[in-house]
């Protein structure tokens, strides 16, 4: 676990390598420890490294994990893959886990926005809302899911919302333009 440990600091500070080189020494001593195939496969997935990230959630899943990361994370994947069939059923799993994470919900939205699905895609961004109303992403899929039943008012005091919370959400941006 020191390893495991030491391999949330690296990827806090930004060393993914030496994070993953911390990642396998764990697994070198306990090959069966769930959070550090999750923990290392994270850090393949936001270094660009898709295919690691999902042989480690896998591995992680295969041992029978109940950590709700492993499918969130895994989910994540196969949404930038536009997998979102894959992405919708992990991130429901993900929910059955641990159903008071606003992250999963709002994932499984965005996923739900891709494949036109805008009645789930706004009850999953407001289930995301009411468990964290300080989420501008999920600000954010709510104000898409408003627009596209064309609520105008409603999605561009969502995209505002957004906004208030991150200034730097260029999706939230234009979306104020395109609901004037």
């Amino acid at each position: 676990q020191a390893y495991a440990n030491r391999a949330l600091i690296h990827r806090a500070t930004g060393n993914p390598r030496d994070a993953i080189s911390d990642y396998t020494n764990a697994l070198k001593i306990n090959s069966q420890y769930d959070i550090a195939y999750i923990g290392r496969g994270n850090v393949y997935r936001l270094s660009g490294k898709p295919q690691q990230a999902l042989r480690d959630y896998e591995r992680a899943i295969q041992l029978g994990t109940t950590n709700p990361r492993a499918f969130h994370s895994r989910g994540l994947v196969y949404q930038s893959n536009a997998q979102h069939d894959l992405a919708i059923e992990d991130f429901t799993t993900a929910i059955s886990l641990n159903s008071s994470a606003a992250e999963p919900y709002n994932s499984r939205g965005v996923s739900y926005l891709a494949i036109n699905d805008t009645f789930n895609a706004l009850e999953d961004a407001n289930n995301a809302l009411r468990l964290n109303d300080r989420y501008a992403q999920a600000w954010v899929t709510q104000a898409l899911a408003l627009e596209r039943k064309g609520e105008k008012a409603k999605a561009q005091k969502a995209y505002k919302r957004a906004l208030q919370l991150d200034n730097s959400l260029q999706s939230a941006k234009d979306g104020v333009s395109r609901t004037r």
